[in-house]
């Protein structure tokens, strides 16, 4: 669908640093981003100070309207939506749900970049969901939105693999990227008029829910694949934990051992030089980095010049 002006009217809607690339590339292409919808400003720190998104931080450098609607489904929010005249509505991590009097607003369509390849993982942490599970392949979906959970039209899928050592990190800045490039190849298909839709397929469809603070817990009797996986997941924030001698310890950048172990699950088998190997439900676990509580991330052996930790010490 050809612009009169060549240009798309957007609305973008976004939040966090996965957002990021896509928005900056829509503001330095040929398209008109007319406001940034983003989350309200949130209390951090010590201090509680309202820190803004990473998406308006990036919105407000350049010059661009901000709206932070605590609902975008208020009736103000609404009127002003429409009253803007978009196009199209690109929605990326936005983390609030559009209902259909929203998505209904721009003349062409509403936009979704989704961080899987659907119909797997609909929902609010695919990528996170999708290393948890030991999946070795990701990808982008680009969709039409409707007012189910990640349930519209796709208009564009573009794969990528997941490394064994991959962290979550690592995955959603790579993801970002791919997303921001199948977004700009999804719009220059629509001008052209070449874009097309194609339904979910009811088969294959899982969801990827909001995490959940007990996942973080380590549960030593899993095996040592699932744990790489759980601490890969959640690097590098909020981080997979187990207690140490009564404190609370965050664990990253696991190491497959080779060989088993006849010891509880959780016993530390080996402490140093480099990393920890800690006995699984099955298989070895080393770690090559550990947080103490209050303290900055180290590696294990920069961590044990300071602080020793005794083999054989049962964690969890």
């Amino acid at each position: 669908m050809k612009r009169n002006d060549s240009r798309y009217r957007i609305v973008f809607m976004g939040t966090p640093d996965f957002a990021v690339p896509a928005l900056t590339r829509l503001i330095t292409g040929p398209d008109e981003v007319v406001a940034v919808v983003t989350q309200p400003d949130r209390p951090r720190g010590r201090g509680r100070r309202l820190v803004p998104s990473s998406v308006k931080a990036v919105a407000t450098r350049y010059g661009l309207e901000v709206l932070q609607p605590k609902k975008v489904s208020e009736e103000q929010a609404v009127k002003k939506l429409s009253d803007l005249s978009p196009d199209l509505f690109v929605v990326c991590a936005f983390g609030q749900i559009l209902p259909q009097k929203v998505l209904d607003i721009p003349r062409i369509m509403p936009i979704n970049i989704h961080g899987s390849l659907l119909p797997k993982y609909r929902g609010a942490a695919p990528i996170q969901w999708a290393i948890l599970n030991g999946e070795t392949e990701t990808g982008i979906t680009i969709m039409r939105m409707d007012a189910g959970m990640d349930t519209g039209p796709m208009l564009l899928r573009r794969p990528m693999p997941i490394g064994k050592d991959t962290t979550f990190g690592e995955l959603s800045s790579k993801m970002a990227e791919l997303g921001a490039d199948a977004l700009m190849e999804a719009l220059d298909l629509l001008e052209k008029g070449r874009l097309r839709e194609e339904e979910q397929p009811a088969e294959g469809v899982t969801y990827a829910p909001p995490i959940k603070k007990e996942q973080l817990m380590i549960d030593w009797n899993q095996s040592a694949w699932e744990i790489h996986c759980q601490l890969r997941a959640f690097d590098p924030k909020p981080g997979a934990w187990s207690t140490v001698n009564g404190q609370r310890v965050r664990f990253f950048e696991p190491h497959m051992e080779e060989g088993d172990s006849k010891a509880k699950p959780g016993t530390l088998i080996k402490a140093g030089p480099k990393r920890l190997v800690v006995a699984c439900g099955r298989g070895l676990l080393g770690i090559g980095q550990i947080q103490w509580p209050g303290k900055k991330r180290l590696s294990v052996e920069a961590f044990l010049r300071g602080k020793g930790l005794e083999e054989g010490t049962i964690l969890g």
